[in-house]
């Protein structure tokens, strides 16, 4: 792949027409960072340490608050560098290992999405059968296939990128490497490449909110059955977080990825969104809309602050 380019690195300029904010943008997101891990962390823990959430659903929540705090690794790192006023240099290998793990992990993330509404479906359209189906091979094969789609969604991205000479031009009109930025500074015709990224990004993304509304379809017939107003605000609760993550997760792809003329501001504000306050969010709206992890929180936090004062 190196043969065929004389580029040694690339120069991410950083979020369009932002000149003279980066203090400012780097206060914000040396606070949204930490808060994100945290969050997430605390999450983790709460789900490992309670026995009564070692079930499915908090199994996949789990794995959800790992992809929420490696998600946002993948670019702030790097960002807070370049805010900070350091090198805003970016290897040639460094780009196609940056540009790889962003679409690993997002389209890992978002099969998880799918697979997760898959196991809120079985859990009310099928509340007797849901640990025979939902056995635990039957969880980790489908988290293991999410991280393959990833891995091979990932891997025809970056390969089809950069196979294309970069022998020209080297900044990147960006805050990191991806398709839509890097592209342009190819020394040859890239549209065919442009079309293979935008196919396969929307083919995943398609498949994967095609699944999901497919499962929250049979959910929303199955709560209308329910004939107790009780029983039908417990099951919408158990699927209403779900519901806004997967809406701030799959927005921002559908804006970046499949619109027809490029805006570089509009990317970036909705990629910074999506790559970091997303992953933050979907902390706060997970543990404030759910009991139990509020419970097992709240567990943890008093362990704390009792080993601390004994």
């Amino acid at each position: 792949m190196r043969n065929h380019t004389e580029l040694n690195e690339f120069i991410l300029l950083g979020i369009p027409q932002t000149e003279g904010l980066e203090t400012v943008l780097l206060v914000i997101f040396s606070f949204i960072y930490p808060l994100t891990l945290l969050g997430n962390l605390l999450i983790l823990l709460a789900i490992v340490s309670s026995s009564t959430l070692h079930t499915p659903m908090y199994f996949f929540l789990g794995l959800l608050s790992i992809m929420d705090m490696l998600f946002p690794s993948v670019l702030c790192p790097k960002m807070l560098v370049c805010f900070s006023g350091q090198s805003r240099a970016i290897s040639y290998k460094g780009c196609a290992v940056q540009l790889f793990f962003y679409h690993f992990l997002g389209s890992t993330e978002g099969c998880l999405y799918s697979v997760m509404a898959y196991d809120r479906f079985v859990a009310i359209c099928h509340p007797l059968r849901y640990k025979l189906i939902m056995r635990p091979g039957v969880c980790v094969g489908l988290v293991v296939a999410a991280w393959l789609v990833g891995c091979l969604q990932a891997t025809v991205l970056t390969s089809f990128t950069f196979q294309l000479p970069y022998c020209g031009p080297n900044r990147v009109d960006h805050f990191f490497c991806d398709i839509p930025a890097v592209l342009p500074l190819a020394c040859a015709d890239s549209s065919s490449v442009q079309g293979v990224a935008s196919t396969s990004i929307g083919f995943l993304a398609l498949m994967l909110w095609l699944s999901i509304c497919a499962s929250y379809t049979c959910i929303g017939i199955a709560i209308l059955r329910i004939h107790s107003a009780e029983g039908r605000q417990k099951a919408f609760s158990t699927c209403s977080a779900h519901l806004i993550a997967i809406l701030c997760a799959f927005g921002p792809t559908i804006i970046v990825y499949l619109h027809c003329t490029p805006n570089p501001l509009l990317d970036a504000t909705v990629q910074l969104l999506n790559n970091t306050v997303s992953p933050m969010l979907n902390s706060l709206i997970y543990s404030l809309r759910n009991k139990e992890v509020k419970s097992s929180l709240k567990r943890i936090c008093h362990n704390v602050v009792f080993t601390v004062l004994q």
